[in-house]
């Protein structure tokens, strides 16, 4: 079931979002060769617990992963690109690290991703991080009241196919508000003008994520970590929408 927000929900919302973007803008500095993906992991548990806020992943089960989930970020390297659990690696030159984050404050819930590129990086990998930010504009763009959840879709694969990039349709977006996964499902490839209608009051999480050279993923053993199949590099950005009637809203920026 889709439950629409109120103008004050969307604002508790946002309270939210925007400690999530100040979070993830601290980790994106914290993120340099040599730290530990560990010690990100100890800074955001210390941030949420310093809030007072309630982490969305601790003790998360859902039926796809081994759960439950002991960590407060999603932290995913390289060829990871989605519930990376955190484990003792230093990060290196060139490593590319996609954070995801979603947290609740006053039971009102944000999240929101963005991917970063560690020390020096490769100019195929700047390419792909910049095209799933470009998705992510696109299907902003796209969240108008009267449009569908097919508009939002379809904008994400146009930007992946022109950048050449394959999309996968198992992961995607999702509703969000109360909890971190409500209705509706917002897979990353669509036909415009197609699924639910876009109302007022509607509130989602928008994540395009790409691999360079597959859409196809594997799960590590640990039950979690989501690769993409042929090793090649990934990336993930992400932010938390809210349909109005004078447009969407990003509720996961600074």
């Amino acid at each position: 079931m889709v439950e629409l927000k109120t103008a004050a929900g969307i604002e508790r919302m946002r309270v939210t979002g925007r400690f999530i973007a100040g979070v993830l803008a601290e980790l994106r500095a914290k993120a340099q060769i040599g730290v530990n993906l560990l010690e990100l992991e100890a800074f955001v548990r210390e941030r949420i617990r310093e809030r007072g806020a309630v982490s969305c992943y601790w003790d998360y089960s859902p039926s796809f992963g081994r759960g439950p989930f002991r960590n407060t970020i999603c932290l995913s390297v390289n060829d990871a690109v989605l519930h990376g659990l955190p484990f003792d690696y230093d990060l290196r030159d060139g490593d590319v690290l996609s954070m995801d984050l979603a947290v609740s404050i006053d039971g009102w819930v944000a999240d929101s991703a963005t991917t970063v590129i560690v020390g020096e990086a490769a100019p195929e990998d700047v390419r792909l991080v910049r095209a799933t930010e470009l998705a992510l504009d696109a299907a902003i763009e796209a969240a108008q009241p009267g449009n569908r959840i097919g508009d939002i879709s379809a904008a994400i694969a146009a930007v992946a196919r022109e950048h050449g990039y394959p999309v996968n349709t198992e992961f995607g977006g999702h509703g969000l508000g109360r909890t971190m996964h409500e209705d509706p499902h917002i897979s990353n490839d669509g036909v415009a003008g197609r699924a639910f209608r876009l109302k007022p009051g509607l509130t989602i999480a928008i994540e395009p994520w790409f691999a360079r050279t597959t859409d196809r993923v594997v799960t590590d053993a640990d039950g979690w970590t989501i690769r993409s199949a042929d090793g090649s590099r990934t990336a993930h950005s992400e932010h938390t929408v809210a349909v109005t009637a004078d447009g969407p809203q990003v509720l996961t920026r600074a």
